[in-house]
């Protein structure tokens, strides 16, 4: 593994150990270069994916931009960040398991919306207004009442 500080392409592994969901290997690394310290993570990857996009343009996966946009949704959230992995590694893995080596990001985004409303309904509404391109305060109270369900009383 190559240091991101200095270069370096020989770093020492020093610790090694599952992450909480156990779905990944965090490993700790330390450069003899320059001292650097620094951590990887190593997951189990089924299969490449290919996203295509509304516009036909097609992307390669990225866990990570997926967690990112899932992070903005849950900003300031009381959400613990153990809950938010595993709902992404959750994602990744129906996502690897479709078969398809090609996924439409209407498929993601749908996945990512029934995550985030089990986790929190505000960082579910918060992603719908930018998923569905919420235009007016109609947009927002469709998907409140969807949220509260129909006859439910509160």
């Amino acid at each position: 593994m190559r240091c991101p500080y200095c270069g370096n392409e020989d770093t020492q592994v020093k610790d090694s150990r599952p992450t909480e969901d156990n779905t990944a290997i965090r490993r700790r690394r330390f450069c003899p270069g320059c001292g650097g310290r620094f951590t990887t993570f190593e997951r189990i990857q089924l299969r490449e994916l290919t996203i295509v996009k509304s516009s036909g343009r097609r992307v390669p996966f990225d866990r990570d931009k997926l967690m990112r946009s899932v992070q903005v949704a849950m900003r300031k959230r009381p959400v613990e960040a153990e809950r938010v992995e595993r709902m992404v590694s959750g994602i990744v893995r129906r996502l690897e398991s479709m078969g398809e080596p090609e996924i439409p990001s209407q498929v993601v985004g749908e996945l990512i919306m029934e995550g985030l409303r089990s986790l929190d309904d505000i960082a579910y509404v918060r992603f719908a207004s930018v998923y569905k391109n919420f235009r007016e305060a109609k947009d927002f109270e469709e998907v409140l009442g969807e949220l509260s369900g129909p006859g439910e009383d509160d």
